[in-house]
This record gives C-alpha cells, sequence and structure tokens, in this order.
C-alpha cells in the first residue's frame, strides 16, 4: 500500500481532475476497508502527501472523504483532520470542514489527542478562521485553545493570548470581552498594554482609549490595530455605557463623550440603532435619544441580579394576567350556567 501512495503523484500532472480524484478516492476506499489491524502507516503518508500536492478543492474533498472512512477510536484521525485544516487555508474552505465547535469536539471525544496536539489543532483552525473572515468562531476556538491552559503552562500561552485580545478588539461585531479575564493566559499579561487596553475596551470610554493612544501610538500600530476602526467601537461600547439604566441621552451628553460635532450626531445614532447594540428611538426636535434596552458591556454579579428581578416581575406579572383570565372564564362559565337555566 505504501508502495502505491510513493508513486500516485505521478498522475498529478497527467490525468484531467476527475481522474486524479477518482484514483485518489480508490485509494481512500482501499485504507477504509481494511478489517483488523489499520494501514496506520499508508493512512498518514497518503494525508501528508494529499497535503502537500497542492489539488486545491480536490485534496479536500480525498481527505474529508478519508476522515470520515477513519474511526473515530483511532487516534490518527486527528492527523488527517490537521492536513485538512492546512488545505481549507489554501482553499479558503475551513467552513466545509469545520461546522462548529461541538461537533468539532464529537469527532474526537472517543480517541481525544495529546494535549499540546489539541493545542496544535485550536492554533491552526484559529488561522484559518481568521482568513475566511469567520471571526465570531475564530474567537470561539481561540478561548476553547486558552481554556486548555493550566496556572502552571499559562506563561506558554502568551502569544496567543495577545492574539487573541487582539483579534476580539478588531472584530467589529465582538462587543463583550469580558469574558477574557477569566483565562488563565490572558491574566499572565496583566501587566503588559495589551491587558491595559483589553481594560479600555471592556469597560471603560472613549477618552480613556484617545489617552491611551496619545501615549502609546507606536503600540497600537505595532500591534496591527487600526485606530479608526478602535475609535468607531470605543464610540459604540461607550454609548452602550451610557445607555445602561437611564431611560434617555442628550444630544449634547453624545457630542460631548463621542467627542463628535453636532452636525454627526443623527448619522451616529442611526447606525448606532441599526447594530440593536441600544434599542430606542431618536427624537430630533427634543435633541435626545430615548432608550428603551441596551446590551451590557459587562455580565457579572449586578447584571445577574438585574436579569433576576426582571424575570420575577414578569413572573409576577404572568400570575396576575393568569388569575385575572381564571376569572373571566369562570364568569362565563357561571353565565352561561345561569342562561341553561334559565332556557
Amino acid at each position: 500500500m505504501l508502495d502505491i501512495i510513493r508513486v500516485c503523484d505521478s498522475c498529478f500532472n497527467h490525468a484531467t481532475e476527475q481522474e486524479i480524484e477518482s484514483i485518489l478516492n480508490g485509494i481512500v476506499s482501499i485504507l477504509v476497508s481494511f478489517h483488523g489491524e489499520v494501514p496506520k502507516a499508508a493512512i498518514l503518508a497518503f494525508s501528508e502527501k494529499i497535503s502537500q500536492a497542492k489539488l486545491g478543492n480536490i485534496a479536500l474533498r480525498v481527505l474529508w472523504l478519508l476522515f470520515q472512512g477513519v474511526s473515530d477510536e483511532l487516534p490518527l484521525r486527528y492527523n488527517v483532520y490537521y492536513h485538512l485544516v492546512q488545505i481549507s487555508i489554501e482553499t479558503d474552505q475551513v467552513r466545509a470542514i469545520f461546522p462548529g465547535l461541538d461537533t468539532f469536539k464529537k469527532w474526537f471525544s472517543k480517541a481525544p489527542p495529546k494535549t499540546e496536539e489539541m493545542q496544535r489543532l485550536l492554533r491552526l483552525l484559529h488561522k484559518a478562521l481568521i482568513q475566511c473572515k469567520e471571526s465570531e468562531l475564530a474567537a470561539k476556538v481561540m478561548i476553547e485553545l486558552l481554556g486548555t491552559y493550566t496556572s502552571e503552562n499559562a506563561a506558554a500561552a502568551r502569544e496567543d493570548a495577545e492574539r487573541c485580545i487582539l483579534a476580539a478588539i478588531a472584530d467589529p461585531e465582538t462587543f463583550l470581552l469580558d469574558p477574557l479575564l477569566s483565562l488563565k493566559p490572558v491574566r499572565v499579561l496583566e501587566k503588559e498594554l495589551v491587558y491595559e487596553l483589553l481594560l479600555i475596551f471592556i469597560s471603560k470610554k472613549l477618552s480613556d482609549y484617545l489617552q491611551f493612544y496619545n501615549k502609546n501610538k507606536d503600540f497600537i500600530t505595532k500591534m496591527g490595530l487600526d485606530h479608526d476602526a478602535n475609535q468607531k467601537k470605543m464610540r459604540l461600547l461607550t454609548v452602550m455605557q451610557l445607555a445602561e439604566g437611564v431611560s434617555e441621552i442628550s444630544f449634547d451628553t453624545i457630542t460631548s463623550e463621542l467627542q463628535i460635532d453636532e452636525s454627526q450626531v443623527e448619522a451616529f445614532v442611526i447606525d448606532l440603532l441599526k447594530t440593536k447594540l441600544v434599542r430606542g428611538r431618536m427624537d430630533q426636535s427634543a435633541r435626545k435619544v430615548h432608550i428603551s434596552s441596551t446590551m451590557h458591556r459587562t455580565f457579572g454579579p449586578a447584571q445577574w441580579e438585574q436579569l433576576r428581578q426582571t424575570l420575577r416581575a414578569w413572573k409576577s406579572s404572568l400570575a396576575t394576567v393568569q388569575e385575572g383570565m381564571t376569572q373571566v372564564v369562570h364568569a362565563q362559565m357561571e353565565m352561561a350556567t345561569q342562561r341553561t337555566k334559565v332556557m
């Protein structure tokens, strides 16, 4: 079998794409049809050869077929999938082989890779997802990666932690960043500038960011962050914070806190309401924004308590409604009974 795998690339330059895929699928069918002793060396050699063959989507489909055919009780399934992710980076097709973290974990639940192997795979997956602009999934994968480190080896994940923080800050769709503080590798960075910047995006205002930026312009540039994008995000985060616990925000407050001209307020508010981070309506005549709800920037004990109180109020209201409806039903039944007696 190994001899066939060594020479299978001879068809790459002479056969059509359809013929190449047919030949490779034939090899896959042989590899997964063995009973008893699995040809581990052959599967590993074939996976590596296909990952290096630059066959694009053909390689992706062939290795995906092999991955599905290999028993989930075999550790070498990890190796096949690792090569699959490598190919997905070349083809921008990572979503074709990564449906989400829950399914991903199930694939390796019966034969878990070593911690170092899983870290290597998650790191590669994160790279693939970032390249394909799947920022939300990439963030989940990075958090999963950082969660594999313990207090003893958290310092070894400094680069991953820094990459995670920067990706979260740069992602225009990520506004809840405080869960990162619970990750041990992130806490290792407490005395670093990147950690200070994270704290600003978690709970501080635009003015705090601008103060940080004026002192650390070179750092922002070195980290590959876009200052204009950072300002835009901090303006949204600042308004979210201002909107917590209030029923309205004046235009004057917005111009002052966001450091924008009054002529820009209405356009900003329209963009803000489109994001649904803050829900409400704009009152141009009164120069106010009426707030109905807002997404919290952090979700700690105070927010859980507020949620509990809200749910209790809903429960009480529903009980009142139910009691009222019961009384109506009873009244209707009594009226119906009386009519029956009269007839």
